[in-house]
């Protein structure tokens, strides 16, 4: 939705995507899809793709070291803004903006104090399709995992649960919108559950990618594998 916003008002040129990816599992962080899939949603976007490999639970120093660079190369090259798609959390912002500014760039939120129901209604109108891939089992429970975001889906979540997962209730992967040339053919596969523990040192970088969960233990999250379902049209 962010990327569509910004494509709309077209005050931007967008360079490149930038998505983290756990080297170990060769899967995006905390959403838990493929890298194949990542990069065929990138081959419908129209859009290149800068992939930042990160070791399994990283720490904040390494995580900011590798955005740092892989940034700085663009900053280099006069790109001046990153764009993100987050809502409402402003601490989360503010530590973007300050990383940012080390660079000389500044942040971009299309999305920013937009209400998640709306949000989430201009998504389904728009015909914005997104599958579910990973919930957080404090908030959800697994049969929420592989469900396809409509209006059923958000009839379906319980009152503590924002519309848009904006707390990191659940993460998703979107295959179909205006904003793609093609649908990328996905199919379910299995869904499994895994448990993340806490760190013993504070601040690992799975509070910027999404482990937000306070037990400082463990937090258990469900999974839908997506797998690729049929060739990419040429």
């Amino acid at each position: 939705m962010a990327l569509h916003k910004v494509q709309q008002e077209g005050d931007l040129q967008i360079e490149t995507l930038l998505t983290t990816v756990n080297g170990q599992y060769d899967r995006v962080s905390m959403h838990g899809v493929r890298r194949a899939l990542l990069q065929q949603q990138a081959e419908a976007l129209g859009l290149p793709l800068t992939i930042v490999t990160m070791h399994d639970s990283p720490t904040m120093e390494a995580y900011e070291t590798a955005m740092r660079e892989t940034l700085a190369p663009f900053a280099e090259r006069g790109v001046t803004a990153s764009i993100f798609g987050d809502i409402f959390l402003e601490d989360l912002r503010l530590y973007r903006e300050n990383k940012l500014a080390e660079l000389g760039m500044v942040g971009v939120f299309p999305l920013w104090n937009i209400p998640t129901d709306v949000l989430a209604r201009e998504l389904l109108q728009l015909g914005v399709r997104t599958i579910v891939t990973c919930v957080n089992g404090k908030f959800l429970d697994p049969s929420f995992v592989g469900r396809e975001i409509d209006a059923q889906f958000l009839n379906d979540l319980p009152p503590n649960v924002d519309p848009c997962g904006e707390n990191g209730e659940f993460h998703t992967f979107t295959f179909d919108g205006p904003m793609f040339r093609y649908p990328v053919p996905v199919a379910r596969g299995e869904i499994v559950s895994r448990r993340y523990e806490r760190p013993a040192q504070q601040g690992d970088a799975n509070d910027v990618c999404g482990l937000t969960d306070d037990d400082p233990f463990e937090a258990e999250f469900w999974y839908c594998d997506l797998i690729e379902a049929a060739t990419v049209p040429s």
